[in-house]
């Protein structure tokens, strides 16, 4: 089966709520919208209010983890406080997932070097997953 790829070469938080609403894929239930939120100092990460007319339009909570390495979002604490910074919060109610444990295991079937993966456990509060991924 042949995917469906949508492109544009125009980049703006209209384009991108165009580009959903042509998908045609309605979530159901409580929508969890997973982005990067922003590491302090860095500025390769989208900002709120380019998602803003997306993620008003889905009605979903922001949702993010913790990292695994240093850094300003490593610890629940931190990572409100940089969520903050950079304005998610003013936007949009943020669920940071593995803010309280234990962490989720979910089973990946026939893994060869991995067979299961931690997440946050309030995953298990959300009926959708919408991942706004970013690229360099």
């Amino acid at each position: 089966m042949k995917s469906k790829v949508y492109f544009s070469s125009t980049i703006t938080p209209e384009k991108i709520l165009e580009l959903y609403k042509a998908v045609g894929k309605e979530l159901p239930g409580k929508i969890g919208i997973k982005v990067h939120s922003g590491e302090t100092g860095n500025q390769n990460f989208l900002r709120p209010e380019f998602w803003k007319s997306l993620i008003d339009y889905v009605g979903g909570t922001v949702v993010e983890c913790n990292t695994a390495y240093e850094g300003t979002r490593n610890t629940t604490e931190k990572h409100k406080k940089t969520i903050q910074e950079h304005g998610w919060d003013s936007y949009f109610p943020v669920d940071i997932m593995d803010s309280e444990g234990p962490d989720m295991v979910l089973s990946i079937e026939n893994g060869k070097r991995i067979t299961k993966n931690y997440v946050g456990r309030h995953l298990a509060d959300y009926d959708s997953l919408l991942v706004l991924s970013h690229f360099k």
